[in-house]
C-alpha cells in the first residue's frame, strides 16, 4: 500500500510539472465563495486523512493555483518559492522557528542535567493526583501571562513530567495549555497581545478621524471578552470537578485505566529525542538546573519586550505595548540555552562538545512542529491573498439590528481566524471594519457601550478560531509542548471551545437586547458553564471509570 501511494504521488507531481504553462496571472480576482476553499480543503483533509503535512500543503497548492490562473504548474512552483519560502524569509517567522529549536535544545540540556527529573520529584511531593497535576498546570498558565508563545513553551515542558506521572492524557494537557495561554494573554493588563490590540484600536480610530487613548478603550472591553473569561473558568471547573465529556472523556478514560497517554496509532508532535536521553546516575539532582534556565527565559523575554519598545515611550505600559516580542523570544531562548549549557559544563555533567550535541538532540524534537508551522503560515498567507477574509466580512450587513452586531462580528472573527490560523491577523482585518460599522449605529442613537462590546468580540472570536483551527500556530505549539497528536488535540478541544462559544453568544445577545449590567451577564455565563460541566460531564475518577467499565461489560 505504501508503494502504491508513493507511485501515485510521484505521478501526480510529474503531471503537475509537465502540464503546459501559459502565463502567470497577477491581476487581483474576486473569487467569492471559492476563496474559502484553500483553508477548508486543508482542514477537512487533515481530519479525514490524519496527514497534517500533506493536507496543509494541498491547501497552499490550491490557493496558489487559484491565484495563478488556475494553472497547477505555476501553482506548484509559487507554493514553494512564494509562500513556503516567503514564510521562512519573514524575520518574525524565522525568529519563532529559531525560538522553537532553541527551546527544544534548552529542554534537552536541562533534562540531561537531571533538572527536569529534580523538579518533577520536588513538585511530586505536592502533586499526588491527576487533579493537582492539572491544577498546577492551570495556575502556571495564569502566571505566565505576558506572551502566549512563551506561556505555551514554558508551561508544557515544565508540567509534562508531572502530568505523565499522574496519567493525565496528552490531549488534556494540551487543552489546558492552549486554553489558558491565549485567553490570559488577551485579558492581562500588560502583554504582547494587549500591546498589539491597543495599536490596532488606535489606528482604526485614527482612520475614522478620531483620537482616543487605545489603552483606555481596551480596558473597557475586558468585561465583555466572554470567550476568554469563560474558557479560563471552564478549564478550572473541569479540573476541580474532575468531569469530562466527548472525545476528551475517552482520552482521559484511556489514560487513567491503561496508562496510555496517547492513543494507539497517534503521531505526537514532539519526537522522543529528549525522552531517550540518559541521565548519569552519579550526578546530584538539582531543581535549580531547571529553574534557573526557565527563569532566565522568562526574565529575558519580559525585559526584552520592554527594552525593544522603550524608545520614545513615556511609561512602562506603553513600552511593553510597543515591544517586539519576536526579538525578545529569540534572545530569551538562546540566552537560556547558553545558561543551561554553562551550568552543565561547570558542574562537569558533560563537556562543551557534549553540551552542544545534547542541545542539537533536543532541538530535533521540534522539527516536526517547525515544519507544520511553516505550512500553517503559508496557508494563512495564501488564504489572505485569495480574499477569504474579505468575502467573510462582506457577509455582515449594515441593516442588521444593533443587538445582533456583536454576535455577527464574533462569528465572522472566529471564521477568519479558523481560515487564516492567526488571531493577530484577524484583529488587523476585522477591527478597522467593525469599528465604523458599530459607530454608524451609535450615530443613529444606539447605546454607545455597544461600540466597546463589538471591539471585545473581535479578540474573543479571534481566540475562539485559534482554538478550533488545526492550522493555528498557538494550537500547533500547544500540541508540541504537551507531546500530543495535533489532530487529537484539536478534536478533543473543539467541543469544549464550541460550548464556551455558544455561552458567549448567549451572553452577547442578552447584553445587546436587554442592556443588562456587565457583571450580571458575566455571572449568568459563569453559572451556565458550571451547570454544563457539572451535569454533562462524566467523572474521570479512576474508581468511577472502573465501575462504569464493569457496568458496560
Amino acid at each position: 500500500m505504501n508503494r502504491k501511494v508513493f507511485i501515485a504521488v510521484l505521478l501526480i507531481l510529474t503531471l503537475i510539472l509537465t502540464i503546459p504553462v501559459f502565463a502567470e496571472n497577477d491581476e487581483e480576482i474576486d473569487f467569492g465563495w471559492l476563496s474559502i476553499l484553500p483553508p477548508l480543503v486543508a482542514i477537512v483533509l487533515a481530519f479525514v486523512t490524519k496527514q497534517v503535512l500533506l493536507s496543509l500543503f494541498l491547501g497552499v497548492f490550491l490557493g496558489a493555483t487559484m491565484l495563478n490562473g488556475w494553472n497547477p504548474g505555476f501553482g506548484f512552483l509559487r507554493s514553494l518559492d512564494q509562500y513556503i519560502l516567503g514564510s521562512l524569509a519573514d524575520p518574525d517567522s524565522a525568529s519563532v522557528i529559531i525560538f522553537l529549536l532553541a527551546i527544544g535544545g534548552m529542554i534537552g540540556v536541562v533534562n540531561k542535567m537531571g533538572g527536569t527529573l529534580a523538579v518533577a520529584e520536588g513538585l511530586g511531593k505536592k502533586v499526588k493526583s491527576p487533579k493537582t497535576a492539572q491544577l498546577f498546570t492551570w495556575v502556571l498558565g495564569i502566571l505566565v501571562f505576558f506572551d502566549d508563545y512563551a506561556n505555551t513553551l514554558i508551561v508544557g515542558p515544565t508540567m509534562r513530567p508531572l502530568t505523565d506521572k499522574n496519567n493525565v492524557s496528552k490531549e488534556k494537557l494540551s487543552y489546558i495549555i492552549d486554553s489558558t495561554a491565549a485567553p490570559i494573554t488577551g485579558l492581562a493588563l500588560v502583554s504582547t497581545w494587549v500591546g498589539y490590540m491597543i495599536g490596532v484600536i488606535s489606528d482604526s480610530y485614527k482612520g475614522m478621524g478620531m483620537e482616543v487613548n487605545g489603552y483606555s478603550v481596551f480596558l473597557k472591553t475586558i468585561p465583555y471578552m466572554y470567550y476568554c473569561i469563560f474558557t479560563l473558568f471552564m478549564v478550572l471547573m473541569i479540573i476541580l470537578t474532575q468531569r469530562d465529556f466527548g472525545p476528551m472523556y475517552e482520552a482521559e478514560k484511556r489514560a487513567r485505566l491503561t496508562g496510555k497517554l496517547v492513543a494507539d496509532g497517534s503521531n505526537p508532535m514532539s519526537s522522543d529525542e529528549i525522552g531517550k536521553m540518559e541521565i548519569r546516575s552519579d550526578i546530584k539532582l538539582k531543581a535549580s538546573n531547571a529553574v534557573v534556565p526557565i527563569l532566565t527565559l522568562i526574565i529575558v523575554v519580559f525585559v526584552g519586550i520592554w527594552y525593544t519598545g522603550s524608545e520614545g515611550a513615556t511609561s512602562f505600559r506603553e513600552a511593553f505595548g510597543n515591544g517586539d516580542s519576536f526579538k525578545a523570544l529569540l534572545w530569551g531562548s538562546l540566552i537560556s540555552s547558553m545558561v543551561a549549557m554553562i551550568m552543565g559544563v561547570s558542574q562537569r555533567i558533560f563537556t562543551v562538545g557534549e553540551a552542544f550535541d545534547t542541545w542539537v538532540e533536543g532541538a530535533k524534537s521540534m522539527v516536526m512542529a517547525c515544519i507544520i508551522l511553516v505550512l500553517a503560515w503559508s496557508i494563512g498567507s495564501v488564504t489572505k491573498d485569495v480574499g477569504a477574509a474579505k468575502f467573510l466580512v462582506g457577509a455582515v450587513s449594515g441593516s442588521l439590528p444593533i443587538a445582533l452586531l456583536p454576535v455577527i462580528v464574533f462569528i465572522i472573527s472566529s471564521l477568519i481566524s479558523i481560515a487564516t490560523g492567526t488571531a493577530w491577523g484577524t484583529m488587523a482585518i476585522v477591527v478597522p471594519l467593525a469599528l465604523p460599522l458599530a459607530e454608524s449605529y451609535v450615530e443613529m442613537g444606539a447605546d454607545p457601550n455597544m461600540l466597546i462590546v463589538t471591539i471585545s468580540t473581535v479578540l474573543s472570536g479571534a481566540i475562539l478560531g485559534d482554538h478550533i483551527s488545526p492550522i493555528s500556530d498557538t494550537t500547533i505549539m500547544s500540541s508540541m509542548a504537551a507531546g500530543a497528536d495535533h489532530l487529537d488535540h484539536v478534536s478533543t478541544q473543539m467541543p469544549y471551545a464550541m460550548i464556551v462559544a455558544a455561552v458567549s453568544i448567549i451572553c452577547y445577545l442578552i447584553k445587546g437586547i436587554t442592556g443588562a449590567p456587565a457583571a450580571l451577564v458575566l455571572i449568568l455565563g459563569l453559572a451556565l458553564i458550571y451547570i454544563i460541566v457539572r451535569f454533562r460531564g462524566k467523572s474521570v475518577l479512576e474508581e468511577d471509570l472502573k465501575r462504569e467499565t464493569v457496568k458496560i461489560k
